[in-house]
């Protein structure tokens, strides 16, 4: 008996789930470079106390690009799936 198995929506599957996790990464990264500060400075008597802007810079960046980086994998994952054919019949072994 033979089933046939989509092979190709599975790779456009995982690039739908990391583009929209990377989209959500990096606005939150662009958000905290651009306007963003820690919840530290909300609890602390004075801002930058606990975490200076350079760690914050830093911390904001690293998110930018991680986000960035799922974007780009994403783009990947899509172009690598236009090689795979769209299904294959695949054996399944009777049982008795």
């Amino acid at each position: 008996m033979n089933r046939r198995v989509g092979i190709r929506g599975l790779g456009r599957l995982a690039g739908w789930i990391f583009l929209v996790w990377g989209v959500l990464v990096a606005g939150k990264g662009f958000w905290d470079v651009v306007g963003g500060q820690p919840e530290a400075n909300y609890f602390s008597p004075g801002p930058w106390q606990f975490v200076t802007r350079e760690q914050w810079f830093r911390y904001a960046g690293f998110e930018l690009c991680y986000g960035l980086a799922c974007v780009g994998l994403a783009w990947g994952l899509w172009k690598f799936s236009e090689r795979l054919p769209i299904w294959i019949e695949k054996k399944e072994a009777i049982a008795e």
